[in-house]
């Protein structure tokens, strides 16, 4: 296993920000229930609109049938290496809220609170020593049956849970990566006063 490369802010922030990565390469080693549940109570106070708190989590521990059907949507290319996750987490969001009339209503920021809520899950994981790596590439119609999932909600990502191991394993490609990326410079993502990004 190898070290991860530095990142360097360029203005001080907590180095739990700087220091949270998302590897590929898992030992698959057994993780407590009660140390996932830790990264579910942190996602849990995540901000939310409203405090509508519309994100959902299902998960599956390695060795469980249930891995093995939450591994079979994903994408080709995650199946490789999310093999050896030691959970599986699946993410979705509630696409309606109840109105002031008690009503379902149509809920713009569902997906903007699940992503806070997977932020506060994958630094609680990275403070007690874990990883949580998020997946775009999944199979939605099958990821829908095989989690029996009803309409009203949105996946949003999978996410293999584990500790960091040996990349000898991994593809080629994925090996090549096996290190934490950078991030756009602040003044390519940040104006002030008007959102002028062309300039």
């Amino acid at each position: 296993m190898s070290a991860p490369h530095a990142r360097t802010p360029d203005h001080p922030i907590d180095p739990q920000f700087a220091g949270r990565w998302s590897p590929r390469a898992l030992t698959g080693e057994e993780i407590p229930l009660a140390t996932l549940m830790t990264f579910f109570e942190a996602a849990r106070w995540a901000p939310s609109s409203m405090n509508g708190q519309p994100w959902r989590f299902v998960f599956a521990r390695r060795g469980t049938p249930a891995f093995d059907r939450f591994l079979t949507v994903l994408a080709p290319g995650n199946q490789a290496w999310a093999d050896r996750a030691s959970a599986l987490v699946a993410l979705a969001s509630s696409t309606h809220r109840n109105g002031r009339d008690g009503k379902p209503v149509p809920n713009g920021a569902h997906a903007f609170d699940a992503g806070a809520a997977w932020a506060s899950f994958a630094l609680q994981a990275h403070l007690t020593g874990w990883h949580a790596h998020a997946m775009g590439g999944f199979d939605h119609a099958a990821a829908q049956a095989a989690l029996a999932v009803p309409e009203g909600y949105q996946f949003q990502v999978f996410i293999a849970v584990g500790r960091q191991g040996d990349a000898s394993h991994l593809a080629e490609w994925a090996r090549n990566a096996e290190r934490p990326n950078d991030r756009l410079p602040l003044a390519l993502t940040v104006r002030e006063g008007t959102f002028d990004f062309e300039g």
